[in-house]
């Protein structure tokens, strides 16, 4: 989803409101775990207490709304930076500052999935241990295009 700083500054100004936002998912970068339709809800999260494994919902340097996991966070030019990916993406996004951080997954409405919960935790720490997982997702995927 294209976000201009106005919609960023709306999301941020709602989820600061409300405690959260729902939005729905599009694309296929978080497949099989967050699929195309499913609707998100997003809580404010600080940037510095966001844990590895945990989606994050952010905006890139071209204005594209992204939710995507956190591989890892590190100081870049003595700056906080993170380093995110898809699940079934095979390479990493671009380095995210502490300002392009919007929130953080809490749920996946039409699943009832909590991010929280054990199978979360579990399946986030395999999609981080192994990336050949990424290969196989997007194998399964350009395979299902064709049919």
């Amino acid at each position: 989803m294209q976000a201009n700083q106005e919609i960023v500054a709306l999301i941020k100004s709602t989820m600061s409101k409300k405690g959260w936002i729902d939005l729905p998912a599009l694309g296929k970068s978080m497949f099989p775990y967050i699929q195309e339709g499913d609707i998100c809800r997003f809580i404010e999260k600080k940037p510095t207490l966001l844990k590895t494994g945990e989606i994050v919902l952010f905006y890139n340097t071209n204005g594209q709304l992204v939710a995507h996991r956190l591989h890892k966070t590190f100081i870049n030019h003595d700056k906080k930076s993170f380093l995110f990916k898809g699940d079934s993406n095979l390479g990493f996004d671009e380095i995210v500052s502490e300002s392009q951080i919007i929130g953080k997954l809490e749920y996946i409405h039409d699943r009832g999935i909590k991010n929280r919960n054990d199978f979360s935790k579990l399946y986030g720490y395999l999609v981080l241990r192994f990336p050949i997982l990424s290969r196989l997702f997007r194998i399964y995927l350009d395979k299902i295009k064709i049919s």
